[in-house]
């Protein structure tokens, strides 16, 4: 049976509490954005973000060695998938748009790969796998 190596990362969020003088509220987090000072740090091991896979590769103990496999999108960051499928949805509502304003019928295609990004998008939000890619319609990613 094959072996592989999965590198697999979560997000630890690091924070700080420090007091600013500043005229008003946007000035103080204008300061505290621009602080560079982390030496009172602390880690916020409860609020730690999901676990997603950012590597794989064939073989034992193959990370950055071996040959890399490709990651299904829904093992990938949550976060990633979405601003990833951004691009698509943006890409998609403008052309559905420019068909609206200019009188025209969307071309089937065009509204099937909208049907499929609209699933996606829910798979995504419901940490599940999307549906297949249905055949290229144009480049809208």
């Amino acid at each position: 049976m094959p072996e592989f190596t999965v590198e697999t990362t979560y997000h630890l969020p690091i924070y700080r509490q420090r007091t600013y003088t500043a005229e008003t509220p946007e000035a103080a987090c204008r300061l505290a954005i621009e602080d560079k000072d982390w030496s009172q740090q602390k880690e916020d091991c409860e609020s730690a973000g999901e676990t997603f896979v950012t590597g794989i590769w064939q073989g034992t103990d193959a990370a950055y060695r071996g040959p890399t496999v490709q990651v299904a999108p829904h093992f990938e960051e949550t976060q990633q998938r979405q601003a990833r499928h951004f691009e698509v949805l943006l890409g998609l509502l403008k052309i559905l748009l420019a068909d609206s304003e200019a009188g025209r019928t969307t071309a089937p295609e065009w509204s099937g790969k909208a049907r499929w990004a609209v699933e996606l998008a829910e798979a995504i939000l419901g940490g599940a796998r999307g549906p297949d890619e249905p055949g290229s319609a144009g480049d809208v990613s």
